[in-house]
């Protein structure tokens, strides 16, 4: 069997992650995935934008597993779904590179959508990630964005990240 997390330097190719979730199970109807990427800028207050020419991803080895483990086992207690993937990249990462991906395998499209936003929504807030963004002006960490603590409350939990 699969690991359910993995943290890693390494890219990851989509297409094998996909099928390997996917494996041989015939009951399996909908694959949902999310893949995010480093975006060239960042917001800033109001519309401004600036430019981000790498990022760089920190984690505590062990414990960053041990809390998406436990994002995946919450999401099995309120979604009908068979398997979940979750692979995140840490150390410098440029613009265009992938940085997440979030996958869920099921019978009907339906509980798939809903598991992987709401893994996505979790992983956002409440993994033990901290990102820093190298810009032009120097180096910024980025902080926890109000809509992603919102997109999490919609689930009935509260983002502990204030």
């Amino acid at each position: 069997m699969m690991s359910r997390v993995n943290i890693q330097t390494k890219d990851f190719d989509l297409t094998q992650e996909l099928a390997t979730l996917k494996g041989q199970d015939l009951r399996v109807g909908a694959v949902c995935s999310f893949v995010g990427t480093v975006r060239d800028t960042r917001a800033l207050t109001g519309q401004a934008q600036d430019e981000v020419q790498a990022m760089e991803l920190e984690h505590y080895p062990g414990m960053t597993e041990k809390s998406i483990e436990a994002m995946i086992d919450e999401a099995h207690q309120r979604f009908d779904f068979y398997e979940a993937r979750v692979v995140h990249r840490v150390g410098r990462l440029l613009p265009a590179d992938q940085i997440v991906l979030v996958a869920v395998t099921s019978a009907h499209r339906g509980e798939s959508f809903k598991a992987c936003e709401f893994l996505m929504d979790y992983l956002k807030t409440q993994a033990p990630f901290w990102k820093k963004e190298q810009t032009p002006e120097g180096a910024h960490w980025v902080d926890a964005r109000v809509s992603d603590d919102a997109a999490l409350a919609r689930w009935g939990i509260q983002a502990h990240n204030a």
